[in-house]
């Protein structure tokens, strides 16, 4: 599917409880392709093994996209998309952690989740981005492993413009430019890292899109789940 736009209809909240609950709802009542869900604040914000994305109202990007039809690598696509957004409003390097986040001096920026009924060839793409946070808004607990764009909260908005924008050309690209674009950005290879059933050394990614792992056993190539770097080991 080519020519996406983005952001049209779209339903604005200034509290929910998540974007992509809204977002799924709106898209299995027909909502078309590219129907947006933004929200000031959410109160229960979900973020990928069901942990909770939060954040102070009107600080954060937090937004869901009812996608039709969507490509196979779509969580690579959106994290692409966010990242050279992020990339060219600080100016700061941003790189993408397979499979679904985007990484600031090592630290999470924006994570991405998407939810969908494959037999009925939709999904939602939901979108976390710290753009307006303060380091004190973050808990004790992600004050190591949380990242802000650290803008005024007065660029939320334009933010948005500028990711649906890139959206329409990432989900829209190729499989071979937008895993490219992730390889030009990876935030994992070379490194040791570990997971629920092993641990090994990131190789980068095939062409489906599955993270490589070098292990004791040989390479292994990882299609799904959560890859931590491992704590023992230093971003060196």
């Amino acid at each position: 599917m080519t020519g996406r736009v983005f952001g049209h209809p779209r339903r604005h909240y200034r509290v929910t409880d998540s974007t992509n609950s809204r977002a799924r709802e709106l898209a299995a009542a027909g909502a078309p392709d590219g129907t947006v869900v933004t929200a000031d604040e959410q109160l229960a914000g979900r973020g990928r093994q069901g942990r909770t994305w939060s954040a102070p109202a009107g600080r954060a990007l937090l937004c869901s996209t009812v996608i039709r039809d969507p490509p196979r690598l779509l969580p690579l696509a959106a994290g692409v998309a966010v990242a050279e957004v992020a990339a060219e409003l600080t100016a700061l390097p941003m790189l993408v952690k397979w499979p679904n986040d985007v990484l600031l001096d090592g630290r999470k920026v924006a994570g991405i989740l998407v939810e969908g009924r494959p037999q009925q060839h939709w999904a939602v793409l939901g979108i976390g981005l710290n753009v307006a946070l303060a380091p004190e808004d973050f808990p004790p607990e992600l004050h190591d492993t949380a990242a802000t764009l650290a803008l005024a909260p007065e660029a939320v908005e334009p933010t948005l413009t500028a990711l649906l924008r890139s959206l329409e050309r990432w989900v829209g690209a190729g499989p071979d430019d937008v895993l490219a674009a992730v390889r030009a950005r990876d935030a994992l290879r070379g490194r040791p890292v570990r997971w629920a059933h092993g641990e090994g050394t990131a190789a980068g990614l095939d062409g489906e899109g599955r993270l490589l792992v070098d292990t004791a056993a040989g390479r292994q190539a990882l299609d799904a789940g959560e890859v931590h770097l491992r704590p023992d080991v230093s971003a060196g």
